[in-house]
Protein backbone atom coordinates (compact mmCIF):
# COMPACT_ATOMS: atom_id res chain seq x y z
CA UNK A 1 0.00 0.00 0.00
CA UNK A 2 3.07 2.23 0.81
CA UNK A 3 4.51 1.37 -2.61
CA UNK A 4 0.94 2.82 -4.27
CA UNK A 5 1.14 5.40 -2.46
CA UNK A 6 4.70 6.75 -3.44
CA UNK A 7 4.05 5.54 -7.05
CA UNK A 8 0.59 7.59 -7.24
CA UNK A 9 2.46 10.92 -6.28
CA UNK A 10 1.33 13.94 -4.46
CA UNK A 11 -2.45 14.22 -5.51
CA UNK A 12 -2.92 10.58 -3.30
CA UNK A 13 -2.75 13.03 -0.49
CA UNK A 14 -6.12 14.51 -0.38
CA UNK A 15 -7.68 11.66 -1.21
CA UNK A 16 -5.74 9.83 2.29
CA UNK A 17 -7.44 13.09 3.85
CA UNK A 18 -10.96 12.37 2.94
CA UNK A 19 -10.51 8.52 3.56
CA UNK A 20 -9.91 9.62 7.04
CA UNK A 21 -12.36 11.98 7.49
CA UNK A 22 -14.78 9.92 5.64
CA UNK A 23 -14.26 6.84 8.26
CA UNK A 24 -14.51 9.31 10.94
CA UNK A 25 -17.91 10.54 10.32
CA UNK A 26 -19.29 7.42 9.61
CA UNK A 27 -18.27 5.97 12.55
CA UNK A 28 -19.58 9.19 14.56
CA UNK A 29 -22.77 9.05 13.01
CA UNK A 30 -23.30 4.89 13.24
CA UNK A 31 -22.46 5.89 17.07
CA UNK A 32 -24.97 8.78 16.82
CA UNK A 33 -28.12 7.62 14.99
CA UNK A 34 -28.62 4.13 17.21
CA UNK A 35 -32.42 3.96 17.82
CA UNK A 36 -31.58 3.88 21.85
CA UNK A 37 -30.19 7.33 21.47
CA UNK A 38 -32.79 9.41 19.55
CA UNK A 39 -36.55 7.47 19.68
CA UNK A 40 -36.23 4.72 22.62
CA UNK A 41 -38.75 2.20 22.62
CA UNK A 42 -40.44 2.86 25.73
CA UNK A 43 -39.95 6.77 26.22
CA UNK A 44 -43.33 7.85 24.21
CA UNK A 45 -45.52 5.04 26.24
CA UNK A 46 -43.98 6.64 29.27
CA UNK A 47 -44.55 10.41 28.53
CA UNK A 48 -48.10 9.62 27.65
CA UNK A 49 -49.52 8.25 30.98
CA UNK A 50 -47.26 10.91 32.60
CA UNK A 51 -49.05 13.41 30.72
CA UNK A 52 -52.58 11.63 31.38
CA UNK A 53 -52.05 13.36 34.99
CA UNK A 54 -50.81 16.69 36.42
CA UNK A 55 -47.71 18.11 33.87
CA UNK A 56 -44.97 17.23 35.26
CA UNK A 57 -42.36 19.88 37.03
CA UNK A 58 -39.71 21.63 35.33
CA UNK A 59 -36.98 19.13 36.47
CA UNK A 60 -38.94 15.94 35.39
CA UNK A 61 -39.24 17.98 32.26
CA UNK A 62 -35.43 19.05 31.96
CA UNK A 63 -34.31 15.10 32.55
CA UNK A 64 -36.55 14.07 29.80
CA UNK A 65 -34.73 16.79 27.20
CA UNK A 66 -31.53 15.31 28.29
CA UNK A 67 -32.65 12.09 27.90
CA UNK A 68 -32.75 11.42 24.11
CA UNK A 69 -33.94 12.99 21.12
CA UNK A 70 -37.37 12.05 21.60
CA UNK A 71 -37.17 13.42 25.08
CA UNK A 72 -36.22 16.85 23.74
CA UNK A 73 -39.51 17.47 21.14
CA UNK A 74 -42.05 15.64 23.87
CA UNK A 75 -40.29 18.14 26.56
CA UNK A 76 -41.15 21.31 24.56
CA UNK A 77 -44.66 20.42 24.72
CA UNK A 78 -44.83 19.71 28.37
CA UNK A 79 -42.79 22.82 28.95
CA UNK A 80 -45.02 25.34 26.53
CA UNK A 81 -48.38 23.41 28.45
CA UNK A 82 -47.23 24.14 32.03
CA UNK A 83 -45.84 27.88 30.85
CA UNK A 84 -48.31 28.65 29.07
CA UNK A 85 -51.54 26.83 30.26
CA UNK A 86 -54.79 28.58 28.08
CA UNK A 87 -52.19 27.71 24.92
CA UNK A 88 -54.27 26.75 22.19
CA UNK A 89 -53.28 23.92 19.32
CA UNK A 90 -51.64 26.28 17.27
CA UNK A 91 -49.17 27.56 19.95
CA UNK A 92 -48.53 23.64 20.97
CA UNK A 93 -48.14 22.71 17.53
CA UNK A 94 -45.94 25.59 17.12
CA UNK A 95 -43.69 24.33 19.78
CA UNK A 96 -43.41 21.01 18.35
CA UNK A 97 -42.43 21.97 14.93
CA UNK A 98 -39.89 24.27 16.41
CA UNK A 99 -38.12 21.81 18.84
CA UNK A 100 -38.86 19.22 15.69
CA UNK A 101 -36.93 21.29 13.10
CA UNK A 102 -34.37 21.92 15.85
CA UNK A 103 -33.85 17.76 15.88
CA UNK A 104 -33.97 17.24 12.58
CA UNK A 105 -31.16 19.62 12.27
CA UNK A 106 -29.08 17.84 15.27
CA UNK A 107 -29.71 14.33 13.05
CA UNK A 108 -28.33 16.16 9.78
CA UNK A 109 -24.82 16.91 11.54
CA UNK A 110 -21.62 15.96 9.32
CA UNK A 111 -24.25 14.44 6.43
CA UNK A 112 -23.26 17.71 4.32
CA UNK A 113 -19.35 16.78 4.71
CA UNK A 114 -20.07 12.88 4.00
CA UNK A 115 -22.07 13.82 0.64
CA UNK A 116 -19.24 16.62 -0.10
CA UNK A 117 -16.47 13.46 -0.01
CA UNK A 118 -18.69 11.48 -2.04
CA UNK A 119 -18.87 13.85 -4.67
CA UNK A 120 -15.07 15.12 -4.43
CA UNK A 121 -13.38 12.21 -4.28
CA UNK A 122 -13.63 10.91 -7.59
CA UNK A 123 -13.34 14.43 -8.72
CA UNK A 124 -9.96 14.49 -6.77
CA UNK A 125 -9.19 10.55 -7.94
CA UNK A 126 -9.52 12.03 -11.97
CA UNK A 127 -7.47 15.01 -11.33
CA UNK A 128 -4.29 13.11 -9.79
CA UNK A 129 -4.86 11.04 -12.77
CA UNK A 130 -4.44 14.17 -15.35
CA UNK A 131 -1.46 15.14 -13.22
CA UNK A 132 0.51 11.67 -14.05
CA UNK A 133 -0.57 12.02 -17.26
CA UNK A 134 0.91 15.01 -17.76
CA UNK A 135 3.84 14.20 -16.04
CA UNK A 136 4.22 11.30 -17.61
CA UNK A 137 4.29 13.01 -21.62
CA UNK A 138 6.39 16.13 -20.26
CA UNK A 139 9.50 14.00 -18.81
CA UNK A 140 10.19 12.84 -22.25
CA UNK A 141 12.75 14.51 -24.38
CA UNK A 142 11.09 16.05 -27.16
CA UNK A 143 11.34 14.15 -30.48
CA UNK A 144 11.72 11.21 -28.76
CA UNK A 145 9.31 8.22 -28.05
CA UNK A 146 9.27 6.51 -25.01
CA UNK A 147 9.20 2.43 -24.85
CA UNK A 148 5.53 1.29 -24.87
CA UNK A 149 6.07 -0.59 -21.76
CA UNK A 150 7.11 2.49 -20.04
CA UNK A 151 4.30 4.79 -21.08
CA UNK A 152 2.31 1.59 -19.97
CA UNK A 153 3.46 1.48 -16.76
CA UNK A 154 3.40 5.47 -16.11
CA UNK A 155 -0.43 5.36 -17.61
CA UNK A 156 -1.18 2.39 -14.65
CA UNK A 157 0.18 3.96 -12.23
CA UNK A 158 -1.29 7.34 -13.17
CA UNK A 159 -4.34 5.03 -12.81
CA UNK A 160 -4.11 4.19 -9.33
CA UNK A 161 -5.93 7.99 -7.97
CA UNK A 162 -8.89 7.64 -9.81
CA UNK A 163 -8.90 4.01 -8.46
CA UNK A 164 -8.28 5.53 -4.95
CA UNK A 165 -10.92 7.85 -5.17
CA UNK A 166 -13.58 5.31 -6.34
CA UNK A 167 -13.30 3.24 -3.53
CA UNK A 168 -13.53 6.61 -1.11
CA UNK A 169 -16.31 7.74 -2.93
CA UNK A 170 -18.65 4.55 -3.46
CA UNK A 171 -18.87 3.49 0.55
CA UNK A 172 -19.25 7.37 1.28
CA UNK A 173 -22.14 7.61 -1.15
CA UNK A 174 -23.28 4.32 0.41
CA UNK A 175 -23.32 5.54 4.05
CA UNK A 176 -24.85 8.88 3.17
CA UNK A 177 -27.60 7.51 1.68
CA UNK A 178 -28.05 4.90 4.53
CA UNK A 179 -28.31 7.71 7.06
CA UNK A 180 -30.67 10.11 4.92
CA UNK A 181 -32.61 7.44 5.20
CA UNK A 182 -32.45 6.83 9.50
CA UNK A 183 -33.00 10.75 9.71
CA UNK A 184 -35.99 10.68 7.87
CA UNK A 185 -37.29 7.91 9.48
CA UNK A 186 -36.53 9.30 12.90
CA UNK A 187 -37.86 12.66 11.79
CA UNK A 188 -41.54 10.97 10.73
CA UNK A 189 -41.25 8.91 13.89
CA UNK A 190 -40.93 12.36 16.11
CA UNK A 191 -43.74 13.81 14.28
CA UNK A 192 -46.32 11.02 15.33
CA UNK A 193 -45.13 11.19 19.20
CA UNK A 194 -45.93 14.77 18.80
CA UNK A 195 -48.83 14.11 17.55
CA UNK A 196 -50.09 10.95 19.94
CA UNK A 197 -49.08 13.47 23.03
CA UNK A 198 -50.43 16.88 21.46
CA UNK A 199 -54.34 15.83 22.69
CA UNK A 200 -53.32 15.09 25.78
CA UNK A 201 -51.85 18.61 26.45
CA UNK A 202 -55.31 19.99 24.52
CA UNK A 203 -57.23 18.67 27.61
CA UNK A 204 -55.11 19.70 30.18
CA UNK A 205 -55.22 22.83 28.72
CA UNK A 206 -58.68 22.54 28.23
CA UNK A 207 -59.01 21.85 32.21
CA UNK A 208 -57.14 24.14 33.07
CA UNK A 209 -59.06 26.57 31.61
CA UNK A 210 -61.98 25.27 33.11
CA UNK A 211 -60.85 25.50 36.17
CA UNK A 212 -59.80 28.82 36.55
CA UNK A 213 -62.85 29.99 34.88
CA UNK A 214 -65.15 28.50 37.73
Amino acid sequence: MFSIIQAAGWPIWPLLLCSVLALALIIERLVSLRAARIVPPRLLDEVLQLARGPLPGPDVVSKLEQHSVLGQVLAAGLRSAAQQPRIGEAGLRQAFESAGRAAVHQLERYLTALGSIATAAPLLGLFGTVVGMIEIFGAQAPGTAGSPQQVAHGISVALYNTAFGLAIAIPALLFYRYFRARVDEYALRLEQAAERLLPLLLRQSAATAAARAA
